[in-house]
């Protein structure tokens, strides 16, 4: 991360998940709304462990380009083998894609070993919930200076990674739960968009906010504000921005239910009745009126004979 190149990335990574998630939920939910349970990954007709392995290569990338591609000289040690201060956040972000590199594999491993399908599913959702605690908790502790626009927008990725931790604990006790599973797709393609938004708002010069400018730090390149009142306004602008994004995502996730469940959902289908069939049906009804009055006289003979 740290770059425009190091938040798009990881950004269309976790918005793919993210849309393939909510799109299968929802035609899963469609197709069996009684007897739905949410999967913790979808496999595909082609390759079974896709999904898995999309989430391992982008890990292996993402840590690759961290430790070893984007250091000056090709890894992040100093001579005498300790870790420089400038190169701190690199094992924070590889930390994250580490952890999803373990989830993948390990999710990957409990299906292949095929062992109790309940045990299978709850150990799964909470190998994904020490992804997302990992991941809110190096946000939350990060050794980068936050406290500019950055970390505005750090602190509205945290609600975001806070509420897909949440709603995968939840998971585990509520597997039948459509609302959880639409829910945490719909934080996690949040997410990716979010990211994306990030890596061009922050260092693209053009979008930066007036009043604010590109400073170089230990050689990062971050966003700074020359006063107090415009710190304000920039931070005041990225709220908004995340409001928009909020009801453009809002909307967009509903449409996209009511467009899957009018595709997959159940379809109902009336049937004529025949000439046959109508006749049977007015002959049954004929003999239940008659049955009725039957008993009806019967009532009021008893209540003659009891007078």
């Amino acid at each position: 991360m740290g770059s425009l190149a190091g938040h798009v990335a990881p950004g269309i990574g976790f918005f793919v998940i993210g849309l393939w998630h909510l799109f299968n939920h929802i035609k899963l939910h469609a197709q069996h709304p009684t007897s739905y349970v949410s999967p913790p990954w979808f496999p595909t007709s082609t390759f079974k462990y896709l999904e898995l392995f999309f989430i391992m290569a982008g890990s292996c990338a993402s840590v690759a380009v961290e430790l070893f591609i984007g250091p000056d000289r090709h890894q992040p040690l100093d001579p005498d083998g300790t870790i420089p201060s400038n190169h701190l956040r690199n094992f924070e972000h590889s930390n994250i894609s580490l952890t999803l590199l373990v989830y993948a594999s390990l999710a990957m491993l409990l299906d292949r070993h095929r062992i109790v399908a309940k045990a299978q599913y709850g150990l799964t959702l909470l190998l994904g919930a020490i992804a997302f605690a990992q991941e809110l908790l190096l946000f939350h502790l990060h050794s980068s200076d936050h406290m500019g626009p950055e970390g505005q927008y750090h602190l509205l990725l945290q609600f975001l990674v806070a509420v897909s931790l949440a709603t995968t604990l939840m998971g585990i006790a509520f597997p039948k739960s459509f609302l959880i599973s639409f829910v945490r797709s719909a934080s996690i393609l949040f997410q990716g968009i979010w990211f994306v938004v990030m890596g061009f708002m922050l260092w693209t010069p053009a979008l930066i906010p007036k009043g604010c400018f590109m400073h170089d730090e230990d050689g990062r390149k971050m966003v700074k504000c020359s006063d107090e009142e415009s710190l304000h306004r920039a931070k005041s602008l990225i709220n908004i921005q995340f409001s928009w994004f909020l009801i453009s995502i809002t909307i967009f996730t509903v449409c996209f239910y009511l467009v899957l469940v009018k595709a997959y959902g159940e379809k109902v289908h009336y049937v004529s009745l025949t000439k046959e069939e109508e006749q049977e049906k007015d002959f049954d009804d004929l003999e239940s009126q008659k049955k009725i009055k039957l008993g009806e006289s019967v009532s009021l003979i008893q209540m003659g004979k009891a007078f």
